[in-house]
Order: structure tokens, then sequence, then C-alpha cells
């Protein structure tokens, strides 16, 4: 294929309108462990968009880009936001052999044992983060 050719349809591909996924995630691309956590559920073919709101222009209307880079969201197909461990749960929900975990996960009680622990995680995510950027 010609280096034009292969312009062509990288360009193509880039604006051809892509299907409706199922949510839509809003991560901190500048985070080295949120970015490593992403690449699995995509390698794991979830129906998500992942967006990345390290860049200010990709930031969700309804929230700033702190609020966005503070927890973690994800956009129901309904246009509801959900945040912590209701956004898990639905990205889970989203992600092929994590399907019933995000079932589970999504409900009481076990949708607030998840917010407990993801908030008691968000105390040590900034510590985490520069072990991992120190590894590289």
């Amino acid at each position: 294929m010609s280096e034009e050719t292969q312009k062509t349809t990288e360009s193509a591909a880039q604006t051809a309108p892509q299907p409706a996924a199922s949510c839509e995630v809003f991560f901190d691309g500048d985070c080295p462990l949120c970015r490593a956590e992403i690449g699995l559920y995509q390698r794991s073919g979830a129906d998500a968009r992942f967006t990345n709101v390290a860049d200010a222009d990709n930031t969700p209307e309804d929230l700033t880009q702190a609020e966005a880079l503070s927890r973690f969201h994800v956009r129901k197909a309904d246009g509801t936001l959900v945040s912590g461990a209701a956004a898990f749960a639905e990205l889970w929900k989203a992600t092929p052999g994590w399907r019933w975990l995000g079932h589970i996960g999504g409900t009481p009680p076990f949708v607030w044992v998840g917010e407990a622990l993801y908030r008691f995680f968000l105390i040590f995510r900034p510590r985490l983060q520069k072990a991992m950027r120190r590894m590289g």
C-alpha cells in the first residue's frame, strides 16, 4: 500500500461514523495506572467509548476538568452520568467476561461496599501514580 493510500485509509477510518457504544468512559490519560486499566478493558473488547479527560477539550459539559480527573466517570447510554463504583459497574457490564461482575457490583449492597473501597483507594492514588511514573 502506498503512503498516500495508507493516509487516505487512515483518514477515512478516523472520520467514519462509529457505532454507538453502550457507555462513554471518562479517564485520566495522564495517569499511568488509569491508562493501564483502560487498556485492559479495551483489549477485553469493552463496548465503550473511551475519552481522555486529561485533554481539557474532552471534559464533559456537566463536569469541570478537575471533577472529571478526580473520580472515574461513565455516561450510560441513557445519558446518566455515574462515578466511582457505579461507574466501574457500568463499564464491566459493557465488557465481555466482566458483565456478571457489573450486574452484581452495580446492586446494593455491593455497590455501597465498592464505593467505600474506591474512596479508600483514592487516598492512595497519587502515591501509586508517582510510583508507576518512576517505574516507567
